[in-house]
């Protein structure tokens, strides 16, 4: 969600045209995340979030459009895409495939409650079990293979103690076997920050240019992870707890999940240790960036080494 392409209000004006939502208002940039281009759009309507692509071709995006759409008629807390006057949902703007999505009610939380937690692993099964339904398919781009590519192209940047945990983490990793678990669409990025809530309630999930196809508790660990962290990297018991307990509220986890769950925790926090490195080290220019700690998911995954209770 930063700005790396700049959008001003005469290239908007004309673009509004090709959409049935009214005249612009409003344009201002959000500052927050590492990959699209994001803006706030006031129109005479109402307010939209317009992203510009800056990695993703427009053949590359119908996936995760079209799973938005599935996702918003089958009731689930999201931004709906906007289609044009063409009936397209995908449009062109500054030379970047372009998207518009209702702008969904609500707004991050820093500090969430244990009650909000339950409300955020309720939609997140709500959601696992809608798109079982939805017959677009994406393998995970981020996967395994993704996380020992990008540690190679760090590790001598790292101090050598962290290069050598993290190999021995990753090894790990490629000794487990998870293709029995239940597998789906996820959307393997809900931090606090891509969701809004609604006091209590989820008022949508944003930012789906993550989503794949991939094991369903790989999910529930990243969003856990954040959802549930300390300032120290520990996690939560109370809000762990509560979280899961909304998810298998809606869909259970099996005793082949509950087993695999501990070091699905640990490769959760190592997709994003590895990217946060990655951010870190060699960081895209753009005019709004800024990169997160990557000591942050280190602290995580070592909390996970040590942890004994995993709230199941």
């Amino acid at each position: 969600m930063s700005v790396f392409t700049t959008v001003t209000a005469d290239d908007l004006q004309p673009f509004l045209k090709r959409y049935a939502i009214g005249t612009l208002v409003d344009l201002k940039g959000i500052a927050a995340g590492v990959t699209n281009t994001n803006y706030f759009v006031t129109t005479t309507h109402g307010r939209y979030v317009l992203t510009l692509f800056e990695t993703l071709r427009a053949s590359e995006l119908p996936y995760y459009v079209n799973l938005m759409a599935h996702l918003a008629q089958h009731g689930i807390a999201v931004a709906a895409p906007i289609a044009n006057l063409d009936d397209a949902y995908i449009d062109t703007l500054n030379s970047r495939p372009t998207l518009l999505v209702t702008c969904v009610p609500g707004q991050v939380i820093d500090a969430p409650t244990p009650g909000q937690c339950a409300q955020v692993g309720e939609m997140l099964a709500q959601m696992h079990r809608s798109a079982a339904h939805y017959h677009g398919h994406m393998d995970n781009p981020r996967g395994l293979g993704w996380w020992r590519d990008t540690a190679e192209s760090v590790y001598a940047l790292m101090p050598p103690a962290e290069a050598d945990f993290l190999r021995r983490e990753l090894a790990l990793q490629a000794e487990a076997d998870f293709s029995t678990l239940p597998h789906g669409v996820v959307h393997a990025d809900l931090f606090r920050d891509n969701v809004l809530m609604d006091g209590e309630q989820v008022g949508g999930f944003i930012d789906f240019y993550y989503a794949c196809n991939d094991v369903l508790l790989y999910d529930v660990a990243i969003t856990l992870n954040d959802w549930c962290v300390t300032a120290d990297g520990d996690i939560d018991a109370e809000r762990a707890r509560a979280l899961l307990k909304g998810y298998q509220g809606v869909r259970p986890l099996s005793d082949a999940e509950v087993a695999a769950w501990p070091l699905m925790l640990r490769g959760a926090a190592i997709r994003f240790w590895t990217s946060r490195l990655l951010d870190f080290h060699k960081p895209a220019a753009g005019e709004m960036t800024f990169a997160k700690d990557p000591g942050h998911f280190h602290r995580v995954l070592s909390r996970h080494v040590a942890r004994r209770d995993f709230w199941v």
